[in-house]
C-alpha cells in the first residue's frame, strides 16, 4: 500500500489534545499512512485546537454555543468532516456523544478509553474518574481499550486492548501518568490496523 494515497483522519477533541498530538506525530514520521485534515472541538480554548493550529491543520469550534440543539450540532459535525474529505474519525477525549447523522455518514469512528471495557465504562466515566474508580475499587489490573464508536458510550466493538497492572503504590495520578504514553501507542497501532483492514483507499 506504499503507493496508496494517505487516509484522511478527522479528530474530535475537547481538552489537551495529547492523543491528537500522538496521531499527528505518527503521520509525520510515516508510522501512519494518513494525515489529519480537520480537528473539531466543542471547546474553543482547548489544547487540541491550539495543537492543530500550530501544525497548520484546519480547526473548527462546534458546540452548544454555536448550535443550540444536539441535532443541529450533529449535522454541523458531519458536514464539517465531509467538507474536509474525512475517511476515518477519531474521538480523542471528546466529551460529546457522537450523533446519529455523523455515525451514519462516517461508519469508521474510533475511540480510546482508559480501562478494560466493559469495566469502568459508560457516561461520566472518563479520564481521572476512571482511574479513581480503579484505585477505589482495589483493582489489581486496569488497561486501555480502543474501540469503534456506537450509539451508546463505550459499547462498540473492541479493536485492541492492553492490560496494565495496578501497582501497590499507585494513585489515580500516577496511574494516569503511567498509562498515557501507552494509550498513545495503542491508539496509533489501532488506527494503523483499521487503515489496513477497513479504511477506504
Amino acid at each position: 500500500m506504499s503507493d496508496a494515497r494517505p487516509v484522511n483522519i478527522g479528530v474530535l477533541a475537547s481538552h489537551t489534545g495529547t492523543n491528537l498530538q500522538a496521531i499527528m506525530d505518527a503521520c509525520k514520521r510515516g508510522a501512519l499512512p494518513a494525515r489529519v485534515t480537520v480537528v473539531i472541538s466543542n471547546n474553543s480554548q482547548s489544547g487540541a485546537i491550539a495543537r492543530a493550529a500550530a501544525a497548520d491543520i484546519p480547526t473548527c469550534h462546534l458546540s452548544g454555543k454555536t448550535h443550540h440543539w444536539d441535532g443541529a450540532l450533529d449535522v454541523a459535525v458531519a458536514e464539517t468532516l465531509a467538507t474536509h474529505d474525512v475517511q476515518i474519525v477519531v474521538t480523542a477525549g471528546y466529551m460529546k456523544k457522537v450523533g446519529p447523522v455523523t455515525r451514519k455518514r462516517f461508519p469508521v469512528i474510533i475511540n480510546t478509553h482508559p480501562a478494560l471495557l466493559p469495566k469502568h465504562g459508560g457516561q461520566g466515566m472518563y479520564g481521572m474518574h476512571v482511574h479513581r474508580a480503579v484505585i477505589e475499587g482495589g483493582d489489581s489490573e486496569t488497561g486501555i481499550t480502543v474501540h469503534y464508536v456506537t450509539a451508546e458510550y463505550d459499547t462498540g466493538p473492541t479493536i485492541a486492548q492492553l492490560p496494565i497492572p495496578v501497582l501497590a503504590h499507585d494513585t489515580p495520578e500516577t496511574l494516569a501518568a503511567r498509562m498515557l504514553p501507552l494509550e498513545h501507542e495503542l491508539l496509533v497501532t489501532s488506527i494503523s490496523k483499521v487503515i489496513d483492514t477497513a479504511a477506504p483507499r
